[in-house]
């Protein structure tokens, strides 16, 4: 049963996508401003410092837990169905995750679409690894995660670096995934009365402008149609009222298919992107405890 923090927490969310169900609907400034209110759903974590970060052009920012190790980091890509979010709304979310793992998380602010459509965040995400390794990174000494179009993210960037020849982190961990730009999953119309963020003509909307006219079953755009053989191990959280909870289950099987090391949990009754009420709400804390549980011994901490 979710605690009572959760359904506090589901009642905040459900009043943010109320409020962007308006006639006429929000302008794209508008929308990607409310983004906002996701920010502070979660505590301030103690003990960590942030600054900003030129990555070869791509803003970012990065999260330093105070004792945590230089020389292991996270990189981040953030959500937002790859139109809205930013990485200035996620300085708490990768907070509690510098602290849960012990190193720096770099936040990549990578490009948006409908002005820069894709490829462009993949483009970015391998770039924003690419400096890491430049910087004197270890490539097994860094792990990607990220949430939503950026769970999607994190396995189209494992899928590049992997076709480009540029190895694979240790890790990667993508949280409620965005996998299918199609939104085909049967969870889209069986858990549409649970999901009180995510609903299919949203996706798809967003999903016409980040796409640009481009193929919906290019694996950099929908991993879901992306062949595993080869990737790092992966660890993937899902909420069990999502609509996207069969993108993770489809990606679980295609990646199991292909013999790589995939673990997959599903958080009874939680939202999308629960992980954000970390500090306020046991079970996104708890998620976050088992994300850092994971990578730490793959990061060699």
């Amino acid at each position: 049963m979710a605690s009572a923090e959760a359904e506090a927490i589901k009642a905040d969310l459900q009043a943010w996508s109320l409020s962007l169900q308006t006639d006429p609907p929000p302008d794209l400034e508008d929308m990607r401003s409310s983004y906002a209110a996701l920010a502070n759903l979660g505590t301030v974590p103690e003990g960590v410092s942030w600054t900003d970060v030129d990555v070869d052009g791509i803003p970012a920012i990065w999260a330093d837990p105070s004792g945590g190790s230089q020389d292991r980091v996270l990189l981040y890509v953030h959500g937002g169905g790859y139109v809205i979010g930013a990485a200035q709304y996620y300085k708490n979310l990768t907070g509690h995750l510098a602290n849960a793992i012990g190193c720096r998380v770099l936040n990549l602010d990578y490009r948006l679409a409908p002005e820069h459509p894709h490829p462009a965040p993949v483009t970015d995400a391998v770039q924003g690894f690419q400096w890491l390794r430049a910087q004197g990174i270890e490539a097994n000494h860094i792990a990607i995660a990220g949430d939503s179009a950026g769970g999607g993210l994190t396995l189209a960037t494992m899928l590049s670096l992997r076709d480009q020849g540029l190895g694979q982190p240790a890790a990667g961990v993508p949280i409620s995934p965005w996998a299918d730009m199609e939104a085909l999953g049967a969870s889209m119309t069986t858990n549409a009365e649970n999901d009180v963020l995510v609903a299919m003509e949203m996706l798809q909307g967003m999903a016409m402008m980040f796409l640009a006219g481009g193929d919906a079953k290019d694996p950099l755009a929908a991993p879901i149609y992306g062949d595993y053989t080869g990737l790092a191990p992966l660890y993937i959280q899902v909420g069990g009222h999502e609509t996207l909870l069969d993108d993770t289950t489809r990606v679980v099987a295609k990646a199991t298919e292909a013999g790589v090391d995939v673990q997959s949990e599903v958080f009874p009754e939680m939202q999308h992107v629960f992980q954000f009420a970390a500090g306020r709400m046991p079970e996104a804390t708890d998620a976050v405890a088992k994300i850092g549980a994971y990578l730490r011994p793959r990061l060699g901490l």
